[in-house]
């Protein structure tokens, strides 16, 4: 096994290279999670139809780096978020069940879904401040404006703006709501995906390789959209407030359904289908071929000390 710089390291390569596939879908999503934001839906106004309709009226207003919007703050958010993720689940996986069952390859469901949740909530945390900004730049639309708009340059002058007027604790606005995001998808995606594994190996006879991952983190990508999808649009929303909207996670749950309905937090679900899917299935691949590469890069560079450890 790697170590867990080496599954950290690995992690955050692969998910910066699916992130830049699906970035503009994320972007498309957080613009309809946010449309008619706290109105009834006689008085909203629909800018933005669905997922391909989101992409083209993007595209024809503000160009390609519309749809990239915040690229940056993503590349370091999935490197924080990813890292930690499949970087810390497996020995979080391993020592727990070594101190239950004293036997490391002992498959326990409710120690799996722990250990994932954990470290999705530690990478979260982690990466709050990138994502807010994310959130924010993609809203942003000189031409089709939904919710709070904020102008920032960059990535950068965005973090410095936040701090400057809101402090620290203006970088961590709605880090409750992510850390509750990501435990919902972490806790779902990295064991569905193994369970999955396990089983199309034992029943279909699959073997370990490029078709085996595929399978695997779609069925993976399936299950955490549906599960995290309500959370990701309290979320999407916390971030792009400045604080005069909603008090925390649950005031804001209160208010959408009252105000839009109970489907509301359900708004964006297609755009985050067509980017969580693409985005599961390369990160969970990439990173079964970027922890082969760190493995060997690590066999070439430890000493065999520091090997008979891990």
């Amino acid at each position: 096994m790697s170590t867990t710089t080496g599954a950290f390291i690995a992690g955050g390569i692969a998910a910066c290279g699916a992130v830049t596939v699906t970035h503009s879908f994320e972007t498309v999503k957080i613009r309809l999670q946010l449309q008619g934001e706290l109105q009834s839906k006689t008085e909203a106004v629909k800018k933005y139809r669905g997922v391909l309709h989101g992409v083209k009226v993007i595209l024809q207003n503000e160009g390609p780096r519309g749809l990239f919007r915040g690229i940056g703050s993503a590349y370091c958010y999935q490197i924080l978020l990813n890292g930690c993720r499949l970087g810390f689940y497996e020995p979080l996986r391993t020592g727990l069940t070594t101190a239950i069952y004293d036997d490391a390859s002992v498959q326990s469901l409710g120690i799996n879904v722990f250990s994932g949740a954990a470290s999705g909530v530690i990478g979260a945390a982690a990466g709050s401040p990138f994502f807010l900004v994310k959130t924010r730049l993609q809203s942003f639309s000189p031409f089709l404006p939904v919710g709070t708009q904020h102008n920032y340059r960059n990535s950068f002058d965005g973090l410095s703006k936040i701090y400057k007027s809101e402090g620290f604790k203006g970088l961590y606005r709605g880090v409750g709501a992510a850390m509750i995001r990501t435990g919902f998808g972490s806790s779902a995606q990295l064991p569905t995906y193994f369970f999955a594994k396990r089983r199309l190996i034992e029943h279909l006879g699959m073997e370990d390789g490029p078709a085996l991952h595929l399978a695997s983190s779609t069925i993976s990508g399936f299950v955490v959209c549906c599960a995290m999808h309500p959370p990701d649009t309290v979320m999407s929303r916390l971030y792009n407030q400045t604080g005069n909207l909603y008090k925390g996670v649950f005031d804001c749950l209160y208010k959408t359904i009252s105000t839009e309905g109970l489907f509301a937090i359900y708004k964006g679900y297609f755009a985050h289908l067509a980017r969580i899917l693409p985005h599961t299935i390369l990160t969970l691949s990439l990173a079964e071929q970027t922890t082969k590469y760190m493995r060997r890069l690590e066999d070439r560079m430890l000493p065999e000390s520091i090997k008979d450890k891990i």
